[in-house]
This record gives structure tokens, C-alpha cells and sequence, in this order.
């Protein structure tokens, strides 16, 4: 969900969307119908969702972050008719159940933008990035949950290290996590300069290659909010709420995310989305999506005006029947 829009010279100077077009056309929005935004972020692509199916078509926002819920409701509140957006505050893989609180039963259309947002990369004090120094928190939801000091201040070194190798790949993992179990010793206070300072001292740098934490970093953001655990439960959930014919648009900014939602689109395809605990299959155990079209991949003017959109991609997938009650 990372991006910027250009100003005047082609720089980068605040939030824009990622595959905005290109998202919003493959959901298919019309008036009418109750629209999905998973990842609220910015709200650049919710923004474009409500004018795509006013006058009378309903979003449903949801964000675990609190800032975004603000922006959420600040948008709500520039409509005419505020009623047409639902904002939810929760992690998405309590998507089902945070739907069902609100009584959304069917979905015309949904799409998540996964990752981290711009906002969270370009506030210091979220602790998302190394370019600033400042607390080490990476926490999507401040309000709950251990932050990345918890994290790295808490867990044995190995477990460290299984962090680092599963969520950033990241080949020199044991070596890092050494680095960082003995860097606790001396109580220093961890804050985002400080970890990238250990892990660049631990691994070196070489010139022009990227920043050595930059690994470290991803994967303790990933671990510190379950973000792909979070995924597969919130995908079957939209799914199940989708009618015949509506859209599952997904955004991804890394290989991790892209597989997962790769898999998931790929087993629907061919067969059930129940989930293992539930004892009766409700969609017959027939596939119930259909992928549409190839990998969407952002344009190298998109690229060149937003440096951050170069890594993502976009998987879309149908309805392709409804789900059963038996």
C-alpha cells in the first residue's frame, strides 16, 4: 500500500495508491452494491470506490491501524450520505468475525492493499524505518500487541534468527541475531538507527547494494503484526461473502505475500475455501473462483513517479458461483 504522488518536479511528496487504475478497474465497481477496501491505508483507493458506485453504493474500510481509522473518518465525513461507509477497526485476520459484527452478509466486490503504508513509513515515531531515529515499534495497532523492541529484547537468539530467515529471507540471519542478543547487554535503549547500525556492523555494507537491515527490518514488521498469517483467513472471508460475478482484487509488495495469495487463489480455483475446523463443506466442494487474467505489474511511469510501487503486483479473481447452505 506504499506510495506517493509527484509534485511539481516528479518528487514524491505525499500518499498515492499503488496500481490505482488498475485496481479500480479490475474491481468492477458500479453504483450500487457494498464494496470492500481491507486496507484502508491512505484511502486513496477507498476514495475512488465511493464516487466509482455512488449514489447509493456502500464501502466497508477496515485498517488495524488507528491513524488510518482517523483518515477513514475524516473522509466519511466529506460525504453527503456518511451512512454509505462502514469503518472497521481490526486486524484482518479477525475480518470475518469484525464483518460479521457489523452485518455485512454479501460483497459485490473486495480488494486489499497489503504492506505497509507511506504514512507508517514516513512517521518516525511509528518506527517503521531507519532513515529516522526513533523508537523501535512497527506496530500496525499501537493500542495492543509487543512492538519490535519487545520482540527483539524478549526472544532467544535463535528464535531471532528463525524471524529474520522466515519473514525476511535473510541469508545471514544467525549472524545478525548474535549480534542483536549481544547488543542487549548493555541496556542501551533499541530505537530504529540503533538496530540498523547492529545489523550493518554484523553483516557489512557494500556501495550501492541496499541497506544491509533493510531484511531485518521487513521481517520483524511482519512478525510483530502476523501479517501473513492474517492474510489466507481475511481472503476467505471476502470470498465467502462474494456474489457470482464479483471481483478479488489483491495487491502484494513482496514474494512472501504473493505466494500465499498466489495459492489461495490457485486452490479456489479448484476446490473448497472451508476452513479445516468448520465440519460441513458449504460450497460443495466445487471451485469457487476463477482467476482473471495475468500479473499486474506497475508501469514504469508509475515506478519512475513512485519508487516504492516497484515491487508490487496485483492478483485478480472472479466469483464463479454461489455458496450453498447445505
Amino acid at each position: 500500500m506504499t506510495g506517493k504522488p509527484p509534485g511539481e518536479n516528479g518528487a514524491v511528496v505525499g500518499h498515492a495508491p499503488v496500481l490505482l487504475r488498475e485496481s479500480v478497474d479490475a474491481l468492477r465497481v458500479q453504483p450500487g452494491g457494498v464494496w470492500l477496501d481491507g486496507t484502508f491505508g491512505g484511502g486513496g483507493h477507498a476514495t475512488h470506490i465511493l464516487e466509482a458506485c455512488a449514489p447509493d453504493g456502500r464501502l466497508v474500510a477496515v485498517d488495524a491501524d488507528i491513524d488510518a481509522i482517523a483518515r477513514a473518518e475524516r473522509l466519511r465525513g466529506t460525504l453527503d450520505h456518511p451512512d454509505r461507509m462502514t469503518i472497521l477497526h481490526e486486524n484482518l485476520r479477525n475480518l470475518d468475525s469484525a464483518l460479521d459484527s457489523a452485518g455485512i452478509e454479501r460483497l459485490d466486490g473486495a480488494m486489499f492493499d497489503l504492506g505497509v503504508s507511506s504514512f507508517q513509513l514516513d512517521q518516525p515515531e511509528r518506527g517503521f524505518s531507519f532513515r529516522y531515529d526513533a523508537p523501535l515499534d512497527m506496530r500496525f495497532d499501537q493500542t495492543r500487541g509487543p512492538s519490535a523492541t519487545d520482540l527483539i529484547q524478549s526472544l532467544p537468539e535463535q528464535e531471532i534468527a528463525d524471524v529474520l530467515f522466515r519473514f525476511g529471507e535473510e541469508r545471514r540471519s544467525r549472524r545478525i541475531a548474535r549480534a542483536i542478543v549481544a547488543a542487549r547487554e548493555s541496556g542501551e535503549a533499541w530505537t530504529t538507527g540503533r538496530l540498523a547500525m547492529v545489523v550493518e556492523r554484523a553483516i557489512g555494507r557494500k556501495p550501492g547494494n541496499i541497506h544491509p537491515a533493510t531484511r531485518t527490518f521487513q521481517a520483524l514488521r511482519i512478525a510483530v503484526n502476523g501479517e501473513l498469517d492474517a492474510i489466507e483467513p481475511a481472503l476467505q472471508a471476502a470470498v465467502r461473502r462474494l456474489r457470482p460475478g464479483g471481483r478479488l482484487v489483491v495487491i502484494t509488495f513482496h514474494s512472501l505475500e504473493d505466494r500465499i495469495v498466489k495459492r489461495f487463489i490457485a486452490d479456489a480455483s479448484r476446490a473448497c475455501i472451508c476452513p479445516p475446523e468448520q465440519p460441513i463443506c458449504t460450497c460443495d466442494a466445487a471451485p469457487v473462483l476463477r482467476r482473471v487474467g495475468k500479473p499486474v505489474r506497475p508501469s514504469e511511469t508509475e515506478v519512475t513517479l513512485n519508487s516504492r510501487s516497484r515491487s508490487s503486483i496485483m492478483r485478480v479473481a472472479e466469483r464463479s458461483r454461489p455458496v450453498t447452505t447445505g
